[in-house]
């Protein structure tokens, strides 16, 4: 019995489980639960309207990261419903995966709520991916890392295509999730401790928390894989990983400056890109490959945002202790 490629696996019949791993990342984010609609955008409708609160470079900054992720959300669904979903056979695995897919489309849900209750022009922001070299440039170098699985011909029958699977999962999974999100999000969080556009930002924290979830399924699904079939990692193949990781961080940081290069109030740019480092260092440990950055975290109230077991009160506007979820540690 194998996580892929078990045709011997019956996808109607859950139980009993052999991945609690997965099982436990699917409650997890059910305890995670939210919707864009519960996060009051009032005080940002102001703010936004506001003639001087935000600086042109806040808005264009707002801008960007509302264009990245409008269109890299519905990259990720695809991904999970078109892909991944048809080559991951086991059965608790695959509800994960459903669970995921709502997630996304939660999150693509929230820059549509966004959009409307700003006034934003949707043909502005959903051609970012087009217009905006650093953001085109990103979402090229995903498509192109997790091409093959889209690929209707494309099956695991060799070790050659396992290894081509994790190539993938990999550049889904680590790159798009874990690394090329997390930017963005240090921006709009770093712009929400200033007290700005603090609904968006709210949202912000609930996608990220969700990322990190999906982050931590990916990578357990990845290690489980490696050691199912031992002979696909080898040493040039782990040496081929660590070379695209790096070019995603590069590429990472290109949109650091590009979205805010006069940075935020106390934090500049270069801080931004040693976070991506940071974070990138995290991602390859967590799949067993050695740090290549070593660089301290510039931003430690980052992790405060991926703590499941707080969801916000809404009537208080504060957060607050709920449920079990994990607490999760991704910076």
């Amino acid at each position: 019995m194998s996580i892929i490629k078990n045709s011997a696996t019956d996808p109607n019949k859950i139980l009993p489980m052999r991945y609690l791993w997965a099982r436990q990342h699917y409650k997890d984010g059910v305890a995670n639960n939210w919707t864009p609609e519960e996060v009051s955008m009032q005080k940002d409708v102001e703010q936004w309207k506001h003639p001087t609160f935000l600086s042109d470079h806040e808005k264009r900054m707002i801008l960007w990261n509302l264009g990245f992720f409008s269109t890299a959300e519905s990259l990720t669904a695809n991904n999970i419903v078109l892909a991944v979903y048809r080559h991951v056979t086991n059965p608790e695995c695959r509800q994960y995966l459903l669970r995921q897919a709502f997630e996304e489309a939660i999150h693509t849900d929230t820059f549509i709520y966004c959009c409307d209750t700003l006034g934003l022009d949707p043909d502005e922001i959903y051609n970012m991916y087009n217009t905006i070299p650093s953001i085109k440039e990103k979402d090229d170098f995903v498509v192109e890392l997790t091409k093959s699985i889209f690929d209707p011909t494309f099956e695991l029958h060799t070790d050659e295509d396992i290894q081509r699977f994790v190539h993938d999962l990999i550049g889904y999974y680590i790159i798009m999730e874990g690394i090329y999100f997390y930017a963005g999000f240090a921006m709009m969080l770093a712009l929400k401790r200033q007290n700005k556009m603090v609904g968006i930002g709210e949202q912000f924290e609930y996608i990220m928390r969700d990322e990190s979830l999906h982050l931590a399924f990916g990578a357990d699904l990845i290690n489980t894989i490696k050691t199912e079939f031992p002979a696909i990692w080898t040493k040039a193949f782990q040496e081929r990983i660590a070379g695209l990781i790096r070019k995603a961080v590069e590429l990472e940081k290109r949109y650091a400056y590009d979205a805010c290069p006069k940075g935020l109030l106390g934090i500049n740019a270069e801080q931004f890109c040693d976070y991506v480092e940071h974070i990138a260092d995290r991602r390859l440990e967590r799949i067993n490959l050695p740090a290549q950055y070593h660089k301290e975290n510039p931003f430690p109230w980052m992790s405060q945002s991926t703590d499941l077991s707080k969801e916000k009160n809404f009537f208080e506007t504060r957060v607050t202790e709920y449920q079990s979820g994990g607490n999760l540690d991704w910076d």
